[in-house]
């Protein structure tokens, strides 16, 4: 199967299924392929769309009627959760419309916000507007990727496979380094309330 054939065949589910579990690396690919005549831009920004709107949904849900449970079960959640409450408190509108391009924060804030006493219809409509706005600005951003490439090295055809490649590379060791981030911050403040705890006892 070629790289022509599996786009065209994968391309639009894989757009669906990235941005509902991921995001921004998988709809920056489908932009990229779109610029190569892969899949139409407005159909990955389309698809992207429903994947990102559909796992916020399912975020706010789960912190509206399960989040004692998944809180007692999952405690690495709370410190996110609690910090997302927090930016919600100052910032609720600009949040709920923009927390997809905050790092680290792109299931936490959906869940706070159903934790919250935001109405479920306020969230509906401003979520609706902040995923149309962050498919626009993903898709597109891959889509000019390609053609400013294709306007400096020429025909880029035998190069796909190789920028693919490296974009889906690069998203990888971005999630990779915030996850080692994530655990040495999780360790050091494990080891100092461990060390705090202990100090008591003495």
């Amino acid at each position: 199967m070629t790289l022509e054939s599996m786009i065209n065949t994968h391309g639009y589910w894989a757009v669906l299924v990235g941005t509902f579990f991921e995001g921004e690396t998988v709809l920056l690919l489908g932009g990229f392929a779109a610029s190569q005549g892969y899949l139409v831009l407005r159909w990955v920004i389309v698809v992207a769309f429903f994947g990102s709107l559909c796992a916020d949904q399912v975020f706010f849900f789960l912190g509206r009627r399960y989040s004692p449970a998944i809180l007692a079960r999952r405690p690495s959640w709370k410190a996110r959760s609690d910090k997302a409450q927090r930016l919600l408190e100052r910032f609720r509108t600009p949040l709920i419309l923009a927390f997809r391009f905050m790092y680290g924060l792109r299931t936490a804030v959906p869940f706070a916000i159903g934790m919250s006493k935001v109405p479920t219809g306020e969230f509906v409509f401003l979520n609706i507007i902040g995923a149309l706005v962050w498919a626009i600005i993903v898709g597109t951003s891959g889509y000019l990727f390609g053609n400013v490439l294709e306007t400096l090295l020429g025909n880029i055809k035998h190069y796909e496979f190789h920028i693919l490649g490296g974009i889906a590379i690069a998203g990888a060791l971005t999630w990779t380094l915030y996850f080692l981030y994530r655990y040495r911050r999780h360790k050091t403040s494990s080891t100092s309330t461990a060390s705090e705890s202990g100090s008591r006892f003495q």
